[in-house]
């Protein structure tokens, strides 16, 4: 399946880095967030991805241009120069590099790219500046077998705060933390029918005007996911996601999740 990236915002809540790269460039460990992001569609066997560029478009095109593989492989370097990677090969990717332009929104890019996708019978989308551990395959076959036009990640909300339950006169009923709440939100995964440009008109945000008619019509399905889910959106969140890295914990990665699915058979 082909998937979307959107890689086109301006990263303002992370200016300290997406003044000088853009925000699906800024490092995690020895490779950039959207190549992790890659890697994650990678390793699910989906290797054809549909980048949608705007702010620092050509910082990403040469990214892609003039990086070479060894770059994120270790490798052998001889006398001579010859070099020589170990290990296994990366799957071989395909990458569309579409500028779609700096001040549009997500709606508006993933429009700018339809024709590449319009025929796709089931199509991927993603934001590039969040991962997780979720079960691609799972939630691909669940979302097949519904007649629903698009599906997207339902996740708890990292939140440090205290949720307070109160009633009208002021009495407190109780505290309780995010992840006992119910409260669910978008997690940026998304998973969407060739379809889905039937309900969208030029100029609208994804989330908005385009699933409100989705809802309307029940076409639209969240997959819940109580794992591992985080996004990068300000320099405490990479500081916290460098911080994993660091440590070798990484349950988006292939040897992350497989190491959790180990684990969960000995519990």
């Amino acid at each position: 399946m082909k998937v979307v990236l959107f890689c086109g915002g301006m990263g303002t809540r992370i200016r300290e880095y997406s003044e000088s790269i853009p925000k699906p460039l800024i490092p995690l460990g020895s490779q950039p967030i959207m190549r992790h992001v890659m890697q994650y569609y990678s390793d699910y066997g989906h290797d054809e991805f549909i980048l949608c560029l705007g702010y620092k478009a050509n910082v990403i095109k040469d990214f892609f241009l003039n990086t070479k593989p060894q770059a994120f492989s270790d490798c052998v370097v001889s006398g001579s120069g010859q070099v020589e990677l170990l290990g296994e090969m990366h799957r071989e990717w395909r990458v569309s590099l579409i500028d779609t332009g700096i001040w549009r929104n997500i709606g508006e890019r993933l429009w700018a790219v339809r024709d590449h996708v319009k025929n796709e019978k089931i199509f991927l989308a993603n934001y590039s500046d969040g991962l997780t551990d979720v079960d691609l395959d799972d939630m691909i076959a669940r979302f097949e077998a519904s007649d629903k036009l698009a599906c997207f990640l339902a996740v708890r909300p990292p939140l440090t705060y205290h949720l307070a339950d109160i009633e009208e006169d002021g009495r407190v009923r109780e505290f309780r933390s995010s992840d006992r709440s119910d409260i669910w939100i978008n997690g940026g995964y998304f998973l969407m029918r060739g379809e889905i440009f039937d309900y969208m008109r030029e100029g609208e945000e994804l989330v908005l005007e385009p699933f409100s008619r989705l809802i309307a019509e029940d076409k639209l399905m969240a997959y819940k996911h109580q794992g591992f889910w985080r996004s990068m959106d300000t320099l405490r969140d990479w500081q916290s996601l460098q911080e994993m890295v660091e440590r070798g914990d990484m349950p988006w990665t292939y040897h992350g999740r497989s190491i959790d699915r180990r684990m969960a058979k000995l519990l």
